[in-house]
């Protein structure tokens, strides 16, 4: 008898790959460093220099000591890989916030620093201003390349890893139930992506320059087009007081929340793609829908002095919870709970697949919508058999199943948090909204975590629930999860 053959996990050339993922973190903090010594904050400069450092020599290390027997990279090498690298980059990023006593506790950092890598822009920074310009690039740097993806930028200036798991990485970090590729190679679609990434972020801040001026302008770029949401002011965007920037940061939030393969297309020239597609319309619909509703509630309520601002406000508050970047124009509180429920709801599936955006996706949303359909049909008629189409492109019955579960998980989740954030006093309503907000990572608070307290009051134990629950939202729950099946560890 033939004895079976086994395989178990190569850790080697995850941690080699870990190596190098952690160089290309220690090379960015070289950034921060820079703006703080033009700013002449020797102490922050000095913290990120003995931070950037050490990090490259760690990276470094591992990257070349480390010799794995074979180099072939798997799935499970992908998903532990995808996983551990935004665990390994939230402990070093938060090491700066440390040094320069920004933050005061270990937990506190670890949350600031995975609330800016998963784009959710949760913070327990209650005054912003106080904090240094180099720590305040920092946070939106973190969300800019936590937005694009932190494996996709490697994976566009590594092509060594385009033949050792690239797709299985590609996959693992981009969101969305189908991930269509621009080009032939991984690689190459990565770089197509981040041509259009920067480009946005380029334009945006050249948009912003006039009126915010360099620093802020460039970190509101960062930060929106990330959909992370951070503000280097405590007033957020309402500090310049400015319809301009208003209304422009309000369009590069829909753009965040577009899907950047159709982006590309458009930019070269393939703009009937946009328009073919079904999602993109949902986006716009649902935008519009809700838009509309929190404009009704605001009319009734009395809220703001006309319709102009309604409508304004409205629309911007929508577009920021759809697309999880977070900025708020108006302390939507105070006209009850209503506004604060449809906002909900629309951080639950977010914007579209393979854009920067958080939330469940609108993509599965469509699925889930046509799939009852389906289901109410054959109540009537049995034996009819009608595929579920997106882009006229026919879905797998087994990739259905997965979205119908993947939300039924993602709905477990944010139940299952919120009911331990109630053990520590926190009022029901509030603790979804915050669990919401954590794994659509949104970031916008309510109540406990809105305009009347921060999330820094939070306890410790549930800033660390939250800070996983974030990361969970962000790799969309199977490449996390499936870390604690007992089948993964188990050999083949």
């Amino acid at each position: 008898m033939r004895k079976k053959l086994t395989r178990k996990i190569n850790y080697p050339i995850v941690l080699r790959m870990l190596g190098w993922l952690l160089m290309v973190e220690a090379m960015f903090m070289f950034l921060p460093m820079v703006v703080a010594w033009y700013y002449e904050e020797m102490d922050t400069a000095f913290a990120f220099l003995v931070t950037a450092v050490p990090s490259l020599l760690i990276g470094s290390l591992m990257a070349y000591r480390i010799k794995p027997s074979s180099s072939s990279m798997n799935k499970r090498e992908g998903l532990l890989l995808t996983s551990s690298v935004w665990l390994v980059f939230s402990f070093f990023g938060m090491i700066p916030f440390l040094l320069t006593h920004s933050l005061p506790s270990v937990t506190d950092a670890f949350f600031e620093t995975m609330a800016a890598f998963t784009t959710t822009g949760s913070t327990v920074i209650r005054d912003v201003e106080s904090i240094s310009h180099g720590i305040l690039f920092w946070r939106s740097l973190m969300q800019w390349l936590g937005g694009m993806g932190i494996i996709l930028f490697t994976l566009a200036v590594l092509p060594m890893l385009n033949y050792k798991g690239g797709i299985t990485l590609f996959n693992a970090e981009v969101t969305g139930i189908t991930h269509e590729r621009l080009r032939p190679r991984v690689n190459q679609t990565a770089k197509g992506l981040w041509m259009v990434y920067m480009s946005l972020t380029v334009l945006l801040t050249l948009l912003l320059l006039p009126v915010m001026g360099g620093f802020d302008s460039l970190c509101h770029a960062l930060s929106t087009m990330s959909t992370g949401g951070y503000s280097t002011k405590n007033a957020g965007i309402d500090h310049w007081n400015s319809i301009y920037v208003t209304v422009v940061v309000m369009l590069f939030m829909f753009l965040g929340g577009v899907n950047f393969s159709l982006i590309f297309m458009a930019s070269t020239g393939r703009f009937s793609r946009i328009w073919k597609s079904d999602v993109f319309k949902w986006y716009l619909k649902f935008i519009f829908i809700c838009s509309a509703i929190i404009v009704a509630r605001m009319v009734y309520a009395g809220f703001c002095d006309n319709n102009t601002e309604r409508i304004m406000y409205a629309v911007f508050d929508t577009i920021s919870a759809i697309t999880s970047t977070g900025f708020s124009t108006e302390p939507y509180e105070e006209t009850g709970e209503f506004i604060g429920i449809v906002l909900m709801f629309v951080m639950f599936f977010g914007g579209m697949a393979g854009s920067t955006s958080g939330g469940a996706k609108l993509d599965r949303l469509i699925v889930l919508n046509k799939s009852c359909k389906n289901e109410l049909y054959r109540v009537l008629h049995p034996n009819s058999v009608s595929a579920i189409r997106i882009d006229n492109k026919a879905l797998p019955q087994s990739r259905v199943n997965t979205v119908v579960l993947f939300l039924a998980i993602f709905m477990f989740i944010i139940m299952a948090v919120a009911l331990v954030l109630t053990l520590y006093g926190i009022p029901m309503f509030d603790a979804m909204f915050t669990s919401m907000s954590a794994l659509s990572n949104v970031g916008l608070g309510y109540g406990v975590t809105g305009v009347g307290g921060s999330w820094a009051s939070l306890p410790d134990p549930t800033k660390w629930l939250l800070a996983f629950e974030m990361m969970v939202g962000r790799l969309e729950l199977f490449t996390v999860l499936v870390l604690f099946t007992r089948s993964f560890w188990l050999k083949d």
